[in-house]
């Protein structure tokens, strides 16, 4: 124990600081000198350390993790010895590794380590072995993404084996860690290989449970929910939402610690147990000579409880473990399936520099439709749009559909169809899904189309069907739909098929998600809209990526409104068109064109041409992380913008100011540059004006005189 006491001082003696280090210290700067690596601490301890976070596993008596530490701040996330995974087969829980004996879960004081105990019962630690990190999917890279981008990301795998002798002979629980290079975070899941002569029915796992000290202490709650550790969770079993606190409750739960005696809450209800489990099942039958690999978790760890830099930590983590979400096609929503229309959207796509047509719901194409004329009409089109240096997609519905009573998702509650999440569903273990799966598949190998917009996806539901071919009952029905979806995004990631899914799917390898807009606004008056647009995507951004998100333009009419919240004749709307490209493409975001034409006359193709030779001048910096902390929501009464930085890139920072209101608007700015990693001087560029050397005061920040003039757009430029 001499190693772990000695190297927990050492920590604290280095790494003090509770809120942003300096920059030269920073990861969310420069990360470069932030390798994981394996370590044998002794003949007993092994660690898995990436000078950001190290997690410390003691191998005899019984392999358990008996440190979790925060290497930026110096503080331990562990206070407790736990199991590293529990699984539950026919009805009987095992524990996976794991120490007996703690006698205070406050705190894991190391002079207690000698005295804890096997678990008798529990899988014992058979070996390790450690490689490289294999890529979980393959990534076939057909379009422009984050010029860092690396597939697979790059880190230590550890596997640690585990066996129970005399009870299930010839099964082995395997138990994965990835730890990334520059990233305070790890990734775990479990596998199950049974080589015995029997079958195993696991009903249920759970693949990490971590006593985390807690985030406050509370006496009682009296109904109000407590603080939870200082941590973000994900996973990608994870679904039914558009920002993480919703797909989350799926897998990650935050639980009580009866164990926890000495915990200040009298009832024990302190939220301070992470379990990361499916919420139902999975209810699988294990074969003779085969095997079950979980869901996979990350987990991150938070140096600080600032929402702005643990919103860009997370979307770091999301760069490094799901880097095609970088994609970020410019994208028209075509609003006609035939011939002609099809051919003038591809054509003016084409002409201004667009990269993808997709058609759109209402548009008449149909996946489904594995009729020889329909396959080779959308592949005649497919190969059109190829010879233009175009890809070409559609959208398809899965949820928020009736099909029939046989094949629908039948409600737990009332053994009835209807009710569920998008009120009526089909079930992708019905015959009607798994037909519909295997049309998608077809479809896509035959045509070569490049995208799928996939509108309801999965969203979680639990079936009570016991008719369904594809699912026993409820217990199996969440694990196996999702799997079935989830193996079809990864093939279209392996394909290059591109996937707008309004869900929670990155993980899964879809690229882009809604970012957070409501349809029926793209009905407001146009002022609206735009105002609406920048709030959407400044919200947004907490959570995603620019490129993680997608936005709406509604060239034609949409969810009504009339003629106040229509931009067609284009012509005749240009500012409101081109404030709305500044919107978009000026902060990053794709948005959805929707419409029969992107252009109506020559002054309309200029404007459009010209915001799309900007974004793409200056894609890799719009494309970068949000500083919300430097940005400022628009609001309709004053300057707005959202500023976004990358220290790797020659130009460290970028704000588009738009000025909402009806006069010019003269004032003095300040933004803060931290996150650009410069220090004491900036050169700055606004509009069209000379680059001007601006000195950082202590903060970081310096103040800049802008001038906007009325409904227009400056840019920002910081080097």
């Amino acid at each position: 124990m001499k190693n772990i006491f000695i190297s927990c001082i050492s920590l604290i003696l280095l790494s003090s600081c509770v809120g942003p280090p300096d920059t030269v210290d920073d990861w969310l700067i420069d990360n470069n000198r932030y390798k994981a690596k394996f370590v044998e601490l002794s003949d007993s301890e092994i660690a898995l350390d990436n000078g950001l976070i190290r997690r410390v596993f003691l191998l005899d008596p019984g392999a358990s993790t008996i440190a979790l530490d925060d290497l930026m701040t110096g503080r331990s996330v562990l206070r407790g010895v736990k199991p590293e995974a529990r699984i539950i087969i026919d009805g009987e829980s095992f524990s996976v590794g794991g120490l007996l004996g703690q006698p205070n879960l406050a705190y894991l004081d190391p002079s207690w380590i000698d005295k804890l105990e096997a678990d008798p019962k529990a899988f014992g630690f058979i070996d390790y072995e450690t490689t490289p990190i294999d890529a979980r999917m393959e990534w076939k890279r057909v379009r422009h993404a984050s010029p860092d981008s690396e597939w697979p990301p790059k880190g230590i795998h550890l596997v640690m084996n585990y066996s129970l002798p005399g009870l299930f002979e010839g099964l082995k629980v395997k138990v994965h860690y990835n730890l990334y290079d520059g990233i305070p975070a790890y990734s775990k899941w479990i596998e199950l290989i049974n080589q015995g002569s029997e079958s195993i029915h696991l009903d249920a796992f759970v693949s990490e449970i971590l006593a985390a000290v807690e985030a406050e202490s509370w006496v009682e709650s009296r109904g109000v929910e407590m603080p939870k550790p200082n941590i973000q969770v994900a996973t990608d079993y994870q679904f039914g939402g558009m920002v993480p606190a919703n797909v989350t409750r799926s897998s990650v739960f935050w639980e009580s610690d009866p164990d926890y005696n000495t915990q200040v809450g009298y009832t024990k209800e302190t939220p301070c147990l992470l379990e990361v489990k499916p919420i139902i099942g999975p209810a699988q039958e294990i074969p003779s000579g085969g095997s079950f690999e979980s869901f996979r978790s990350w987990v991150l760890v938070n140096d600080s409880y600032d929402k702005d830099r643990n919103s860009l930590a997370l979307r770091k983590m999301y760069r490094v473990i799901a880097p095609w979400t970088t994609e970020n096609p410019l994208m028209m929503h075509v609003r006609f399936s035939d011939d002609d229309a099809i051919k003038l959207a591809l054509d003016q796509c084409a002409e201004v520099g667009f990269e993808m047509a997709i058609m759109t719901f209402g548009s008449g194409f149909n996946v489904e439709d594995l009729s020889p004329e329909n396959i080779a009409k959308w592949k005649k089109r497919t190969d059109y749009a190829h010879e233009k240096g175009l890809q070409l997609g559609g959208y398809s519905l899965l949820s928020s559909r009736r099909i029939s009573e046989e094949d629908d998702v039948i409600n737990p509650e009332t053994g009835e169809r209807g009710g569920v999440i998008h009120g009526n569903a089909p079930c992708l273990g019905s015959n009607w899904g798994e037909e519909y799966m295997n049309k998608l598949y077809a479809f896509f190998k035959e045509t070569g189309m490049d995208l799928l917009e996939h509108d309801g996806s999965y969203p979680g539901h639990i079936c009570a069907s016991t008719t369904h071919p594809g699912h026993e009952g409820i217990d199996d029905s969440q694990w196996n739909q999702w799997k079935t979806i989830t193996d079809y995004y990864k093939w279209c990631r392996a394909n290059g098929i591109y996937l707008n899914v309004p869900d929670w799917f990155y993980l899964s390898g879809s690229n882009k998600n809604g970012m957070g807009y409501r349809e029926v606004n793209w009905s407001l008056p146009r002022a609206q809209q735009v105002i609406h647009t920048r709030q959407n995507i400044f919200d947004g951004t907490w959570y995603k990526t620019p490129s993680m998100g997608w936005m709406f333009v509604p060239l034609t009419e949409y969810h009504g409104g009339g003629a106040e919240a229509t931009i067609e004749p284009l012509s005749e709307h240009l500012e409101h068109y081109g404030n709305m490209m500044a919107g978009n493409l000026g902060n990053g975001v794709q948005a959805c064109y929707r419409g029969p034409r992107l252009y109506d006359t020559d002054e309309t193709k200029s404007l459009v041409k010209e915001w799309v030779d900007f974004y793409k001048i200056n894609r890799d910096i719009l494309e970068s992380d949000v500083i919300h902390s430097s940005s400022r929501r628009a609001d309709g009464r004053d300057l707005d913008w959202i500023f976004h930085t990358n220290p790797k890139l020659d130009t460290k920072g970028f704000a588009m100011i738009f000025n909402p209101t009806d006069h010019p608007i003269n004032k003095e700015i300040s933004l803060n540059l931290y996150y650009t990693g410069l220090t004491g001087k900036a050169t700055v560029k606004i509009g069209d004006t000379k680059a001007k050397t601006y000195r950082l005061d202590k903060g970081y920040s310096i103040k800049l005189p802008v001038s906007v003039e009325r409904k227009g757009n400056v840019s920002v430029l910081v080097y």
